[in-house]
């Protein structure tokens, strides 16, 4: 009988497996590397020098990696020439889009900010549909910028602010949408903008999940890997991240902190709820604490801020309170997951000289292990690298570097 020499579909794809895992190994290697030579990736892989090289051609035929200069090891050999990520080709580019802004970011594979450009115009009462189409526009503006640095834009995450899964909005009570199919709308708007373009795939979420990401992947932590946390806006948005790998729940929609009811009796929320900790310590309701017109938005946080800083009593207590409710529901979120910092991020990263104290005290009064302070301070302030645009944008990087192959040709 005569043989079939052709490998079997299951060995094809067990090949093919291997080497997209390889191929993603070398690309991560580079990267935690900075600079490194082939022969060293070869080592700390455990490949030999031969499949590295081949996997480090194609890396640079997908321009994910650049290589130059010489470098010696100080043992006998011809020196290696440096292997880096590239700073041109592949990007990722995020879109937030919140109540009184769209903040469009695009970053490389090494992480960097490149392109970034905010609007702010205010989207309450308008369609949704509306507003996707601005944020398209938006986009297609950074996409063209990019374009300019020799960057290739190969997805597009959103961050929106509410419940979302699967692509759309469940629910978004400050921006009053509902069901809102937001990866479709906003990927037509944009098709329609470059009609001569590759379609750019398009995913979705929650804006504090993203900006968690974004502290986890380019903030200061350390060595923190389980960490709850909160970001201030309009609302207030809430993320659990586990062990480097955020906590969605059953439907995805786990962290939604703002919606924790601080006082059944306490003022509508939104959402339908009384007493949310939203209508205590999210934006408006801080500005309306401290004597300042919630209209006047962020500008509002800044003068709040100057007014706190100058020992305002109004603003002073205004915050002191937002901080004592923030302290209330975090010491119940601490109890219940046991992390190992709660970071602070949005317009209270700003704020956290004056909402600090009155959190602190009430976590550690509430906290029923008694080891708030054992390790240090555990509540801190989100570093500035923390935002949920980076974070969307970031996310597409992270996918490059998980499988650098799917986006030869994007």
């Amino acid at each position: 009988m005569k043989k079939n020499n052709l490998a079997s579909p299951a060995a094809k794809a067990g090949h093919e497996s291997v080497r997209r895992h390889n191929l993603s190994l070398v690309l991560r290697t580079v990267r935690d590397e900075g600079e490194v030579t082939r022969a060293r990736v070869a080592s700390l892989v455990g490949l030999t020098r031969a499949a590295v090289s081949s996997l480090v051609e194609e890396l640079l035929a997908l321009d994910c990696v650049s290589e130059s200069g010489k470098t010696s090891s100080g043992s006998a050999g011809r020196p290696g020439t440096v292997l880096k990520l590239s700073r041109t080709g592949p990007a990722g580019l995020g879109v937030e889009i919140n109540i009184d802004y769209v903040s469009v970011c695009a970053v490389d594979l090494t992480g960097t900010d490149r392109v970034r450009v905010t609007e702010h115009t205010d989207h309450r009462g308008v369609p949704p549909a509306e507003v996707l189409a601005h944020a398209a526009r938006l986009t297609n503006r950074v996409i063209a910028s990019t374009r300019e640095q020799e960057l290739r834009v190969v997805g597009v995450e959103l961050a929106l602010p509410g419940l979302v899964s699967g692509g759309v909005v469940r629910q978004a009570p400050n921006l009053g949408w509902s069901r809102v199919a937001a990866e479709g709308i906003f990927g037509q708007a944009l098709s329609t903008l470059r009609p001569a373009g590759r379609a750019l795939a398009v995913g979705s979420d929650n804006e504090a999940n993203l900006a968690a990401l974004a502290e986890l992947w380019f903030g200061g932590l350390g060595g923190v890997r389980t960490f709850l946390y909160l970001t201030g806006e309009i609302g207030v948005g809430g993320a659990l991240v586990v062990n480097g790998e955020m906590l969605r729940g059953a439907h995805g929609f786990a962290g939604e902190i703002g919606h924790v009811v601080v006082d059944p009796q306490g003022p509508l929320c939104r959402c339908g709820a009384h007493g949310c900790l939203e209508q205590y310590a999210g934006r408006a309701a801080l500005l309306r604490a401290a004597g300042i017109d919630p209209a006047m938005g962020v500008r509002g946080i800044a003068e709040l801020e100057q007014r706190a800083a100058a020992g305002q009593e109004r603003a002073v207590t205004a915050l002191r309170e937002a901080g004592d409710r923030l302290g209330v529901v975090l010491a119940g979120a601490v109890n219940l997951f046991d992390p190992e910092a709660v970071v602070l991020g949005g317009i209270y990263r700003n704020l956290m000289p004056w909402l600090e104290e009155s959190a602190d005290a009430q976590l550690t009064a509430r906290v029923v292990s008694g080891r708030w302070h054992e390790s240090g301070s555990r509540l801190r302030a989100s570093s500035v690298s923390g935002d949920a645009a980076r974070g969307a944008a970031a996310r597409v990087v992270h996918e490059v570097l998980e499988n650098p192959g799917a986006y030869a040709l994007r």
